[in-house]
Parts: C-alpha cells; sequence; structure tokens
C-alpha cells in the first residue's frame, strides 16, 4: 500500500480549503516533497513545499508542471468549481466540465508515466452530487457524476501500469465553495486526514466526512458499484481475447 511518509505529492487546487489541508497533512506525515498547484502560487513556510503554477484548464501549464516535477508517487486533484445555476446556460455547463471532468483526466494523464514508475495513485476529489444531483447547482452535479464514470474508467486502465486509482466521495465540508449552504459540514482538516487513510489502506472509494461515511457500504454492496466491478471483469477479459 502507499503511504505519505517519504512520498512525493501533487495537489492541485492547493490555495484554500481541502487542498489546503491536504498539503498540511501531507507534511504531517512526512511526506518528502508536495507540490502545491495554484492559478496563483503562494510561497509555503515549509522548504518542502513547492509551489506551482497550474490552472488545470491550461494545457500549457499543466505540461510546465510535468517538467518541474522529476518524480511523483501520489496526484491529488482537487481543484473544482462550483456555480449556482439552472442548465439554461451552456457555457455555465461548459465551465463545471472543464474544470470538474477535463481537469483532473487530463492532468491524471499528464503524470502517468511518472505515477506508472512508482506504482503510485490518483486520487480524484469528487462529491456526493457524484450519486445525486444537488439541484441548487445542477452543472456541477453533471460535472461530478461524469468525472466520477471516469474515474472508474481510468481505475481500469491505469491498472496494467500498477497506479491506483481513488475516487474521493466528499460530502458538506466547511469551505468557501459551500459558504451558501445550510448544513452541517466537516473540517477540511477532517476531510483531508480522512481521505490520506484512505488512499494508504487501499480503499477504492472514499467517504471522508460523517455524512459521506454512512453510505459507503450502501455504495460498495449496491447495484451500481456491483455493476462497475463486473464491467471491469467484462474489459478485462475482452482486452486478454
Amino acid at each position: 500500500m502507499i503511504k505519505v511518509t517519504d512520498s512525493e505529492i501533487l495537489i492541485t487546487g492547493a490555495n484554500r480549503g481541502i487542498g489546503q489541508a491536504l498539503v498540511q497533512e501531507a507534511l504531517r506525515r512526512g511526506a518528502k516533497r508536495v507540490y502545491a498547484g495554484m492559478r496563483i502560487p503562494v510561497a509555503h513556510a515549509d522548504e518542502r513545499v513547492t509551489p506551482l503554477m497550474l490552472d488545470v484548464t491550461v494545457a500549457e501549464q499543466i505540461q510546465r508542471a510535468v517538467e518541474a516535477v522529476p518524480s511523483l508517487d501520489i496526484l491529488v486533484n482537487n481543484a473544482g468549481v462550483s456555480i449556482d445555476d439552472d442548465l439554461t446556460n451552456p457555457s455555465v455547463i461548459q465551465q463545471h466540465l472543464d474544470v470538474n471532468l477535463y481537469g483532473p483526466l487530463n492532468v491524471a494523464q499528464a503524470f502517468l508515466p511518472l505515477l506508472a514508475k512508482s506504482h503510485g495513485a490518483v486520487v480524484n476529489n469528487l462529491s456526493l452530487a457524484s450519486f445525486a444531483a444537488l439541484p441548487m447547482v445542477p452543472g456541477y452535479s453533471v460535472s461530478k457524476a461524469a468525472a466520477l464514470s471516469m474515474t472508474q474508467s481510468l481505475r481500469w486502465l491505469c491498472s496494467e501500469h500498477g497506479v491506483r486509482v481513488h475516487a474521493v466521495l466528499t460530502g458538506p465540508t466547511n469551505t468557501e465553495m459551500s459558504a451558501g449552504l445550510d448544513v452541517v459540514k466537516a473540517s477540511p482538516e477532517l476531510v483531508a486526514r480522512a481521505i490520506f487513510d484512505g488512499v494508504e489502506s487501499g480503499e477504492d472509494d472514499i467517504f471522508p466526512d460523517p455524512v459521506s461515511e454512512p453510505m459507503a457500504e450502501g455504495w460498495r454492496n449496491g447495484v451500481a458499484s456491483l455493476a462497475a466491478i463486473q464491467f471491469a471483469q467484462l474489459a478485462t477479459q475482452m482486452s486478454a481475447a
């Protein structure tokens, strides 16, 4: 199993919220190097942190990030966006898809050669909206549902390279993104700890907070998860034929 201690980690969206908490948690667990991907890089007091300019929607910045990272054990695709909408503005839907779907996909594909060398892991921070839409942010929900499907496909495709792919199904968290949501929220620090706990224990699907955790057993034993396993087995059989 992958350990955070002595590992090299890249975290996107590292400037605030869960991303910032993930940086601190990685340092607390003894990471050797943390690459903090941000649209506007900010210096960090710990010399183990290397800020990177990384807008996940900009191909040139992704490529420059790859060139700046000589080796990598864990990639955490955490950057995300949530905009109130009513599905009437295609540009807003596209913005959600660009950041929440294509962003993590393109970053994962770019860093796959490094992760294959280390037999590392991709961690995609998704949302419970991957399962069921939040009606006030339907564009966000569409993108997160698509990102879950992408993550499941990437999991199978990366397995032949010895790279694990984890889906994080996060519930309400006390971040700027959920400021207008009047519900009980987990702290970013708690979520960050649970994410790395899940990675280190080899959980494919990680439920990192008190709202999401009770759904874990139902998901893992439910028809959707079982179908995903069966489809992956079918893909393996077809590729071997």
